[in-house]
């Protein structure tokens, strides 16, 4: 039997040709299955792997109908969950429709709202936009969704996780009901079900994989590791040994500051070849990164899962997880990194006594055992822990906190504070100028002016 080819779908010409320039030809197994479905103008839900061509599945469906609207209001708009995604997404928009009148527009927080505004001044008839911001703009009526005919939500399961929802409501109530939703996700989770029910007509499901499956593609592989400091010596040792092997790799931690710690024992040991990019580095700093990495300028990103969801970065040799993540479903969406486009890749993940419960949580996820290397005799362990791994807190000076028998948060009153008082003027002492009553104070004046005389 043939192979598919996009032309087989009777894509505009204008579309096959910028395919073509791109030399993709022949659609991948999530956008076979997807194109068909969405052209017939049902609500879709998309299950898929990360790394399988979800964008150009709705994109290219979507396209193929699209039509100028003359009033400048967006008639489709793409919800993604972080900015770096806007700007990918954007970008692969405005690639597929070059030879076509489409205004495309990216917008996302933590750029001035004002500037956003003037985007619009021209019209807008594609918007990608992160879910606050597009709710922000709407409100302040600088853009109106309520031509909108097709809503597109990426990483639908992730925009849930990042607590999107109450702006994901807002935005749907701000739509005209009769619409075609096309929803993709990585994983099917409860939420996403809920918000299924609630919100969207009976979408037909297109499942690629089960959810949690790991990429046949990725060759996965575990050290079981003393510490941070002892697994910055285990990575020196794998960077070294494995130069050629591994030139593009992406390391992953699981908060901004190990992702920052990390970074400046890595950038000691190899100087210039590595960056470091999370939530706290500027739009413009994190996008130069990438852009290096993707151009094999630097070696290796260092990163939070900001970086797990949906970014496209070709060819990248190694995932390491540096810290096994806490959510299962997280490890699926970092080693989806690599193994892309039909590529082996290779995901390593260092794994401490207390991280080896996640690691469980992740097998059964996956329905498969992850395989442990020895750990190499020549790695030097550290025993110094990091802060967060200190486990005993340690109380200033413990000894000197007396609790009742009772328990709770009484003690015992300091020795000054014990002393009884049995009242009475004669055992007081006298009061002081400042702070006595009037009455006393004029008592104090003419006993004084009696001994005078």
């Amino acid at each position: 039997m043939e192979k598919l080819t996009f032309a087989d779908f009777d894509l505009p010409v204008k579309i096959l040709d910028v395919l073509a320039d791109l030399e993709l030809f022949e659609p991948t197994p999530i956008q076979e299955k997807s194109i068909g479905p969405i052209l017939s103008g049902r609500d879709v839900m998309g299950i898929a792997q990360t790394g399988t061509g979800k964008t150009l599945a709705y994109l290219l469906p979507v396209l193929k109908t699209w039509k100028y609207n003359k009033t400048g209001n967006p008639t489709v708009l793409i919800l993604v969950p972080t900015r770096e995604l806007v700007v990918q997404v954007a970008e692969i928009v405005e690639k597929l429709t070059e030879n076509i009148t489409a205004r495309v527009i990216g917008i996302y927080g933590g750029k001035n709202i004002n500037t956003q505004k003037l985007l619009f001044n021209n019209g807008c008839d594609i918007l990608v936009g992160t879910p606050g911001r597009v709710m922000d703009l709407a409100i302040d009526n600088a853009i109106s969704l309520r031509e909108v005919q097709k809503l597109i939500i990426d990483e639908f399961d992730e925009m849930l996780n990042l607590g999107f929802r109450p702006q994901l409501t807002h935005i749907f109530e701000m739509m005209k009901p009769k619409r075609q939703n096309i929803l993709f996700s990585a994983t099917m989770t409860e939420a996403v079900d809920e918000m299924l029910d609630q919100y969207f007509a009976s979408p037909v499901e297109i499942s690629l994989a089960k959810s949690g499956t790991p990429l046949e593609k990725i060759e996965q592989t575990g050290y079981k590791v003393e510490n941070f400091n002892t697994k910055i010596n285990l990575l020196e040792h794998l960077l070294k040994n494995n130069e050629d092997e591994m030139s593009k790799v992406l390391i992953f931690t699981n908060n901004k500051k190990n992702s920052d710690l990390l970074f400046a024992k890595i950038d000691e040991l190899f100087p210039e070849q590595f960056d470091v990019i999370h939530s706290n580095k500027s739009q413009n700093y994190r996008l130069k990164a990438m852009k290096r990495f993707e151009n094999e300028e630097i070696r290796g990103l260092i990163t939070t899962d900001v970086m797990a969801r949906g970014l496209d970065i070709s060819d990248i040799t190694h995932v390491i997880n540096f810290e096994t993540p806490e959510i299962p479903e997280q490890y699926i969406h970092r080693i989806g990194r690599t193994g892309r486009a039909d590529k082996d890749g290779k995901a390593i993940t260092f794994v401490t006594k207390k991280e080896e419960a996640y690691v469980l949580d992740i097998e059964l996820l996956m329905d498969k055992d992850l395989k442990f290397n020895d750990f190499p005799a020549e790695v030097k362990i550290n025993p110094k822990k990091i802060a967060s791994e200190e486990d005993v807190i340690i109380m200033k000076n413990p000894a000197q906190v007396k609790l009742y028998e009772g328990g709770g948060a009484f003690h015992e009153k300091k020795d000054k504070n014990k002393k009884e008082n049995w009242g009475g003027p004669s055992k007081r002492k006298a009061p002081k100028k400042f702070g006595a009553n009037r009455a006393q104070q004029k008592s104090i004046s003419v006993s004084k002016s009696k001994k005078k005389k």
